[in-house]
């Protein structure tokens, strides 16, 4: 049976009705009635029909129907994202053992907050490819806080404080998962690894790369380097702000080749990961310079009250200073201060190696 003959089927009312033109009548002079509009569908009867045709109608039928509605132009697909715990294939040569992490916690300060939940998934990446092979070992455990989850974080995660309470992260099994490891990814690195480094000082150890900083998704066409985005622009949902969760999104997310490269978002990462980057600090800019500094994606620190910005490796570096002192400064004697970072302090809360040039 086709897969058009399943839904009528199932759904008979969806066929189109043959309508008999009524007679004509006399005209009179009684006002028209408009006739009534047919009453909404109940979600619970739209429900009870969704939940017949997931008992009645094979995968594979769904499926085809799926695809079906995808060769209309009118209509796009979201499928639900299936986590990947075997990835097929044998390495061409070198691998990179790797691990996807992601944090829920009580708030946004790592000085303050506390993790209440950390997972973990341990992976190899080819790098001839930059794709995932073999097995994917998964770490996903709760923690207690110490103190009440706040309202908006249970709102978020769906974490309440009875599903934490006296529990503890097995410190045993992450050391174990971190065994022979050469790169972490998180996909807001600046914001897991100072938590999980507070948390677990060994974390220091590992090169670290973030898949939201380290890759220009705008330059690859997409509209918003959320996760969630990210994932439906390939065709995928799920339930996010569970950290297992996000981490199977974010694998599945940088498998994929990037739009507008010949690569996958790893490999992308493992050549991110190889080389420092810089941070540059325009030093006493003058004020009348800020419109030019903001257009460039300069930001401002309130607190240093400078404007700084990141650049990915040594050429970017030198035309950022001939930029500055051609735009900025002009025939002013100026100062600039570099950071330069590689990925055992990027995104951390630990300093680089500063120094200071003159343009």
């Amino acid at each position: 049976m086709n897969t058009q003959a399943v839904a009528l089927e199932l759904f008979p009312e969806l066929a189109t009705p043959v309508v008999e033109k009524p007679a004509r009548t006399k005209r009179t002079t009684k006002p028209k009635v408009a006739p009534a509009l047919p009453s909404a569908v109940p979600v619970a009867a739209l429900q009870a029909d969704i939940t017949a045709v997931e008992a009645t109608v094979p995968a594979r039928d769904l499926e085809a129907l799926a695809r079906q509605l995808e060769a209309h132009g009118d209509y796009r697909i979201q499928r639900r994202l299936q986590p990947r715990l075997q990835w097929p294939g044998e390495p061409a040569g070198k691998v990179m053992r790797t691990v996807l992490l992601d944090t829920e916690t009580t708030g946004l300060d790592s000085g303050k907050e506390r993790i209440i939940e950390l997972a973990m998934l341990c992976v190899d990446i080819d790098v001839a490819t930059g794709l995932p092979v073999g097995e994917v070992q998964v770490f996903d455990e709760l923690e207690d806080p110490g103190k009440p989850i706040p309202v908006e974080v249970v709102a978020l995660t769906g974490i309440k404080d009875e599903d934490v309470r006296g529990k503890h992260l097995n410190e045993a099994r992450i050391a174990e998962l971190l065994e022979g490891v050469d790169l972490i990814v998180a996909h807001n690195a600046g914001f897991d690894r100072p938590f999980v480094e507070s948390r677990m000082p060994q974390f220091a150890q590992y090169a670290w790369a973030c898949s939201f900083a380290d890759i220009d998704w705008k330059a690859q066409g997409r509209s918003s380097a959320k996760l969630e985005s990210l994932a439906q622009a390939n065709g995928w949902f799920y339930d996010a702000h569970r950290a297992e969760m996000d981490c199977h999104a974010l694998l599945a997310v940088l498998a994929q080749k990037l739009p507008q490269a010949e690569q996958t978002g790893l490999a992308r990462l493992l050549q991110a990961v190889s080389r420092p980057n810089y941070g540059l600090q325009a030093t006493n800019a003058p004020f009348e310079a800020k419109d030019k500094l903001k257009a460039r994606g300069y930001r401002w620190n309130s607190e240093q009250r400078v404007w700084h910005t990141r650049l990915g490796d040594d050429v970017a570096l030198n035309a950022e200073c001939e930029w500055l002192k051609e735009n900025v400064y002009g025939a002013r004697r100026a100062i600039v201060q570099i950071e330069k970072q590689d990925a055992l302090v990027r995104f951390s809360n630990r300093p680089g190696v500063i120094t200071h040039q003159q343009l």
